[in-house]
């Protein structure tokens, strides 16, 4: 009896928790809805008149198409951030786990030492460092230090250490393959459920990235959505004699939590798969 208590206890808990976390989502999609009025008028977490289309109408069509501009920033910044970053892990968490270097301990210690270190403490420095290499107000001053992800190659080096045999290498060296070949064809796609969990995180941080193109760019067709909708934000807030299309915002931000959702959706089959490593010998 006090076992299935404790299993409709659980069940309770993880059913607060749901509502919990898409409490904020549910209310985006509701809000998204309405126009201005509906917006300061209405339940905040219930329909009212149906103004979707005419809200993304407006977001599509507000200063000349730049919602466009801003999201197609973002999709940069995230998939070079991401695709570079993994890389980067990938490498760095192989050497790390499989090869013996001069140095090796201090240099793990110091990662993770980085690892307790929040991003906007580096941030400021950073734009110090880009502005002596006259990269402020440019993309790479956006995807160059999100190139450098010290918990992926965490991630790696410890996923690499148990899933890949030292065997598999060996055997692959005896064949007269190169370390880099090694590497490629033997270590890389036994890491494929890391590097996909290191893709989606370093995406996800990328794309929701504030602090760090806040700082590093002024020119508003270099902008991610995070800022771009912060300066829109702005405008109506201080009014600026316009109309505040307080609307636009949050359908805006409806549209820039998409793409994640379609990230999700397409690689959530090799978390899946990697789930299943060695259940079976």
């Amino acid at each position: 009896m006090s076992e299935k208590k404790g299993s409709v206890a659980a069940h309770l808990l993880m059913g607060v928790m749901a509502i919990y976390f898409l409490l904020p989502f549910w209310w985006l999609l509701v809000a998204a809805t309405k126009d201005n009025d509906g917006l300061f008028g209405s339940s905040p977490l219930w329909f009212a008149d149906f103004h979707l289309i005419d809200n993304l109408k407006l977001v599509f069509s507000q200063e000349d198409g730049i919602y466009l501009t801003w999201l197609r920033n973002s999709a940069l910044y995230a998939v070079v951030s991401g695709v570079g970053a993994t890389l980067v892990s990938a490498l760095a968490g192989y050497a790390f786990a499989k090869l013996r270097f001069p140095g090796r301990t201090v240099l793990f210690g110091l990662l993770l030492g980085l690892i307790m270190v929040p991003a906007t403490a580096l941030v400021l420095p950073t734009y110090l460092l880009m502005s002596q290499a006259n990269l402020v107000d440019s993309i790479w001053a956006v995807i160059l230090p999100s190139l450098l992800n010290p918990f992926g190659v965490y991630l790696l080096r410890v996923y690499t250490h148990d899933s890949v045999p030292d065997e598999m290498l060996e055997a692959a060296r005896i064949d007269g393959a190169g370390e880099f070949r090694v590497f490629r064809s033997v270590a890389l796609p036994a890491m494929r459920p890391a590097l996909v969990t290191v893709l989606l995180f370093t995406m996800v941080a990328s794309w929701n990235n504030f602090f760090l193109p806040l700082v590093m760019l002024s020119d508003n067709q270099l902008f991610p959505l995070t800022v771009g909708l912060r300066t829109w934000y702005m405008s109506a807030t201080i009014g600026n004699g316009g109309a505040a299309l307080f609307n636009v915002i949050v359908a805006g931000s409806l549209v820039a939590i998409v793409p994640l959702i379609i990230a999700f959706l397409m690689l959530q089959r090799y978390w899946r798969g990697g789930l299943t490593i060695g259940a079976v010998k």
